[in-house]
């Protein structure tokens, strides 16, 4: 298969992961160009990135390597009007999380756009190795039907995704109740390292429960800059009728009064006399291999993984090789049920959702 050729429609932090990709993976993805506000930001892109750049979408569409794909990286409330932009011209999207800032832009953005068949959105955590490996020990059947997920980890639709993802759940209807704590909290790192702080300052914690019909539920659970703070580790469940996973152990019933407990082991290469480079090569359940990277030799974070991943999960569906890789419709649902998260927080009130015209 050819790289997939793609342009990036902003520079700011996230962008950065795609066009990393592509420095990584030349052989698997190309970046055409990237649109930049100023000629001097494009200067430093072009310096540090090694790619070229334009100041307009129209310039990037009109340049001699025209992108299969425009990734849109910027802020929320131009998201939907980049994604319009480059719909109407009959251009492949794959926009960044949320695709609109709040329901009234959710619901003219699936209007607008929604039809065209155009639009992924950038949802990454479920391409992240572990979920997939979680994901696999669900679809082996090995805790049985699966009716509940437990987050902590990630905010927001980030976290609904991830839910839905390992509950296997559609966009129908939910409801959602959640509270918000507020207690004291070190905070010793943040986006741009560490802070040097010493006293614990005031954070809040969101909990929330999403009844997502037949018997199936998620629980949020997300305390401020989590992301970044290494003093509130990453906590995933997947509990089914026969089992469930906690983060990286799986218990499940073997039948005849046995009850089995096993780790997923985390397979990586370059540690002590291992010379062949650091780099995670796969996830496994004792001899069931439940995950496989195919970008050994990037030494790529599993953030990094999963941006690839959905880079050529794109690759694939703009070449009639595989689907949607995460359609719009998904994207938006996920951010529904997030404001959803939010609204009941600030109420003390359970917030119900219909069946959405996206379903």
């Amino acid at each position: 298969m050819a790289a997939l050729r793609f342009g990036i429609v902003g520079s700011g932090w996230r962008a950065q992961f795609f066009a990393r990709a592509a420095r990584a993976l030349p052989e698997r993805f190309a970046v055409t160009g990237v649109v930049t506000r100023s000629a001097e930001r494009g200067a430093q892109v072009e310096r540090e990135w090694g790619v070229p750049t334009v100041r307009t979408v129209a310039d990037l569409l009109a340049a001699p390597d025209r992108p299969e794909l425009v990734v849109v990286s910027v802020p929320w409330p131009v998201t939907p009007e980049v994604t319009r932009e480059l719909v109407a011209a009959g251009v492949p999207v794959l926009a960044e999380t949320p695709p609109a800032p709040d329901v009234a832009g959710l619901e003219s953005l699936w209007a607008d756009v929604g039809a065209s068949g155009l639009v992924q959105v950038a949802e990454h955590s479920p391409f992240m190795p572990a979920h997939q490996a979680r994901r696999a020990v669900v679809e082996a059947g090995l805790i049985g039907e699966p009716t509940s997920v437990q987050v902590s980890s990630t905010h927001l639709y980030h976290a609904v995704g991830l839910i839905r993802f390992l509950l296997g759940v559609g966009r129908g209807p939910a409801t959602v109740r959640a509270q918000r704590f507020t207690a004291p909290l070190l905070d010793p790192v943040a986006r741009d390292g560490w802070t040097d702080a010493t006293q614990p300052a005031p954070a809040g914690t969101v909990l929330a429960t999403l009844d997502l019909g037949g018997g199936r539920s998620g629980l949020y659970d997300f305390t401020d800059n989590q992301w970044h703070n290494p003093l509130r580790t990453n906590r995933v469940v997947v509990r089914g009728s026969h089992g469930e996973v906690v983060d990286a152990a799986v218990t499940w019933w073997g039948g005849d009064r046995t009850v089995l407990t096993s780790r997923v082991d985390r397979r990586t290469s370059g540690v002590e006399q291992d010379l062949d480079g650091f780099d995670l090569t796969h996830l496994s359940l004792g001899e069931r291999v439940l995950y496989r990277n195919p970008f050994v030799g990037t030494r790529f974070a599993d953030d990094e993984l999963a941006v690839a991943h959905l880079l050529a999960a794109c690759a694939s569906w703009l070449h009639d090789d595989g689907p949607q890789p995460y359609p719009l419709a998904d994207g938006i649902h996920d951010h529904r049920l997030g404001l959803a998260i939010g609204e009941a927080a600030e109420t003390g009130q359970a917030v119900t959702l219909p069946v959405p015209p996206w379903a």
